[in-house]
């Protein structure tokens, strides 16, 4: 059964491999759980809200976060749809399990100003090697346009569009959207497309961004060179391709763009995971009207 979920959310929903893994790993979590409690190899019949109750309780008990554990239910709750579909389960069993309540936090952003002197300054240091010009790039790249770490490391050559001055991003469920590209940032791609075949005169493929040795860029090595590059700025806390991304978001907010084109740009399905970013920018609000109000 869960095979065929898989299969399912892969050729038909059109999840990408690590979100089919993310279900995988949390289903498999509640069959563990179930075997364990019951001694035998779990069945259709165990899916119901008691044990799922029980379960979520143990999870607490461990430490889990709640929005650890809302992420296991809602992977739950789609395999139970499919059984469904399928007339292996007559209902849902989640609609009598109540969720952990989680604390909604603020997403966390880089401040402007900082930031972009950092930037400015980088433009100073005489890059004379492929990585170095490729790490620059790379940082630019995320504060400019908010792509995820995984839409970055996809990007081939087609996906930017310089005479339209749009990159096409592939996003979750292969959804494809196009983010457009500022002057400074197109200038920062060209200089180093133009370093990339320097150095790499052998047809190495498509994609952009490749490792010293020429191979396509992987996750890990991305997270690194942000981490990195960030903490070069004395930026201290949390340093990841994400937090760039927040820090795109919050400040074209705070700049005046609307939340409609955030959203669009961000690749958010609807502005209810946008709308994040409107507490940062009351925020804002509340520390000017502390300011600037005379009986504050």
């Amino acid at each position: 059964m869960l095979d065929d979920f898989l299969k399912y959310l892969q050729a038909e929903k059109r999840y990408s491999t690590h979100t089919s893994r993310a279900y995988h790993d949390d289903i498999s979590q509640f069959y563990t759980y179930l075997g364990e409690v019951s001694g035998s190899e779990p069945s259709v019949k165990q899916f119901r809200h008691q044990n799922i109750r029980a379960w979520v309780a143990e999870l607490m008990r461990s430490g889990m976060s709640a929005r650890s554990v809302n992420r296991k239910l809602s992977s739950l709750s789609s395999f139970f749809k499919f059984l469904m579909r399928k007339g292996l389960l007559k209902a849902n069993p989640m609609v009598k399990v109540v969720a952990p309540k989680q604390v909604k936090r603020l997403s966390v952003f880089l401040e402007e100003g900082k930031l972009n002197a950092y930037m400015d300054n980088k433009e100073l240091i005489e890059d004379d090697t492929y990585e170095q010009l490729r790490d620059n790039t790379i940082v630019e790249l995320f504060y400019a346009t908010g792509i995820r770490l995984s839409e970055l490391v996809n990007l081939c050559y087609a996906s930017v569009d310089f005479s339209a001055s749009l990159l096409k991003v592939q996003g979750k469920g292969s959804k494809e959207r196009l983010v457009p590209l500022t002057p400074h940032i197109e200038k920062c791609l060209k200089e180093y497309i133009r370093r990339r075949t320097v150095v790499f005169t052998a047809v190495v493929g498509d994609y952009l961004f490749l490792t010293a040795k020429g191979k396509q860029i992987y996750p890990r090595l991305v997270y690194n060179i942000v981490k990195r590059q960030l903490s070069m700025g004395g930026f201290t806390g949390k340093r990841s391709p994400h937090i760039l991304r927040h820090s795109f978001a919050t400040h074209l907010l705070n700049n005046g763009a609307d939340l409609n084109s955030i959203k669009d740009m961000l690749g958010h399905s609807g502005l209810g995971a946008t709308q994040v970013y409107t507490h940062n920018t009351f925020e804002k609000l509340k520390k000017v009207h502390r300011n600037a109000h005379p009986r504050s």
